[in-house]
């Protein structure tokens, strides 16, 4: 069997097996190896059974409960980097099963690092990467830095390093925010998180077809604008800390690395 520089890590739940297999079809046409992280359908949990789950914070934080979608999701990506400390291996790719192959992105992944080695986590997809401050640049042209305005969203496709899995494991252990907001939070999870500037990877066909919440579903549950008012405090502070965490020094680069500006 061949073997690849980075295990990739696709979070998939049991209902979703379909999408695992058109995922790996597609995957082998590329040569790339995939290894299946089987998720928590939070569909199947009743709210007392869920545990590090923090609901009137994440309340507070939000604006609205958590939905059982996000409580798998998160609870699902806790179990990747689980994985990753227990095999041993310097880093990896975890990504969503919504996520699309081709045939470089690998090669360039593993670039971005060599480009920042200090980086923790790599986001090597995002919805947004508004005010992108560029730290490093490497062999294939990517930019690597952190974004001073966010949250960028998504968390279907990032590098995290064993370092970093250590790391998130304990500071991100209880469920406060959604999983890709909170990856985000390098200010407060104490884990160096950087971003590509343009995303690695594009979305798949099953990107409409989600299995965490849909758009009706997150309407559903908000409450009045007025009760709303902790979580706008909450995302308030949050920008400030993003710009500021956004501003701190690039770290060195590797050798050959491009730094951006300080």
């Amino acid at each position: 069997m061949p073997s690849q520089d980075l295990p990739v890590y696709v979070v998939n739940i049991d209902r979703a097996a379909a999408r695992m297999e058109a995922l790996r079809a597609v995957a082998e046409t590329h040569g790339v190896l995939l290894e299946r992280v089987a998720g928590v359908d939070g569909t199947l949990l009743a709210k007392v059974d869920r545990v590090d789950a923090d609901e009137d914070r994440f309340y507070t934080c939000n604006g609205r409960p958590m939905l059982p979608g996000e409580y798998g999701c998160y609870r699902s990506h806790m179990l990747a980097f689980e994985r990753l400390v227990a095999s041993g291996e310097p880093a990896a790719v975890v990504v969503e099963d919504d996520i699309a192959f081709d045939g470089g992105f690998l090669r360039r992944a593993s670039a971005l690092l060599d480009a920042l080695p200090s980086a923790d986590v790599i986001k090597l997809v995002n919805h947004r990467a508004s005010g992108f401050r560029p730290f490093a640049q490497s062999r294939f042209g990517d930019r690597v830095g952190r974004c001073l305005w966010g949250p960028q969203g998504s968390a279907a496709c990032y590098l995290i390093t064993r370092k970093g899995a250590e790391k998130l494991l304990a500071s991100m252990k209880v469920i406060a925010l959604p999983f890709d907001v909170a990856l985000e939070r390098g200010w407060a999870n104490g884990a160096e998180i950087f971003t590509a500037e343009k995303n690695i990877l594009p979305f798949g066909d099953m990107r409409e077809a989600t299995v965490i919440a849909t758009r009706a579903d997150y309407r559903s549950v908000k409450p009045s604008h007025w009760r709303r008012l902790p979580a706008y405090l909450f995302r308030l502070k949050e920008s400030v800390s993003r710009f500021l965490y956004a501003r701190r020094p690039a770290p060195k680069p590797s050798v050959g690395g491009k730094v951006g500006p300080a």
